[in-house]
């Protein structure tokens, strides 16, 4: 077996990687590697909630590999940090760190030049799958997910916090990527096949901040009073 960590951002496509490489039967996930914002305790860009992050990691059944990022963060700092996991990875007998990528080549070709001073091998589970036809699949896969993070200049701010769903796509604008790949937006996933349950969330505020649109995704509150 393949021991591999997943880089997990929290949203559909971290979620539907995770579901392909469990699929693999030479592969076995055995983490999942998170950056934090630490100033603010969410997920780094997508703006989660630390709280909602560790509900996912254990309904997947799988640890946490938290990176306290600082704010800001150079990429000098930011790499170190990574360099960390991996060190820690390789100590630990890792053999690979997945991504879940869709078709941005310079984000492919870093990820690989970052590891390539390791013994780690680096995988792309979704490279190259038809973005709206993977989109679609997720959906009818039962995952669920919230836009959490809209860049205006890409995405009317209406979009945050909308369920990604077909009603969705159908009203996305034709220049914008189904899955968000070329940052439009970026979701948190609450529910989806590699998830023993769905998690039950409630909308909080919309937010603006160096200009980008949050929506704020909140635990329910009767899941956090029965655990």
């Amino acid at each position: 077996m393949k021991k591999v960590l997943l880089s997990w951002s929290s949203g559909k496509d971290s979620a539907w990687a995770l579901h392909l490489l469990r699929g693999d039967p030479e592969i076995e996930v055995c983490g999942l590697i998170t950056t934090f914002n630490a100033a603010f305790d969410r997920v780094a860009m997508h703006a989660v909630r630390r709280e909602l992050a560790q509900m996912q990691a254990d309904r997947a059944g799988l640890p946490l590999w938290p990176v306290e990022l600082p704010w800001p963060c150079s990429n000098t700092e930011y790499e170190a940090r990574m360099r960390t996991v991996c060190d820690r990875a390789m100590a630990e007998g890792v053999h690979a760190i997945a991504f879940g990528d869709l078709f941005l080549e310079d984000i492919r070709e870093y990820r690989i030049r970052q590891l390539e001073s390791t013994c780690l091998e680096p995988l792309f589970p979704l490279w190259l799958r038809p973005t709206g036809e993977l989109a679609r699949e997720m959906i009818a896969g039962g995952l669920k997910a919230r836009l959490t993070c809209v860049d205006p200049r890409k995405l009317d701010a209406s979009f945050a916090g909308r369920e990604f769903d077909t009603a969705l796509l159908e009203a996305l604008p034709p220049a914008v990527d189904p899955c968000g790949e070329n940052g439009e937006f970026h979701t948190f996933a609450y529910a989806a096949p590699v998830f023993s349950s769905p998690i039950r969330i409630r909308a909080g505020e919309i937010a603006e901040r160096d200009g980008f649109v949050f929506a704020d995704i909140l635990p329910d509150a009767l899941q956090r009073a029965t655990g």
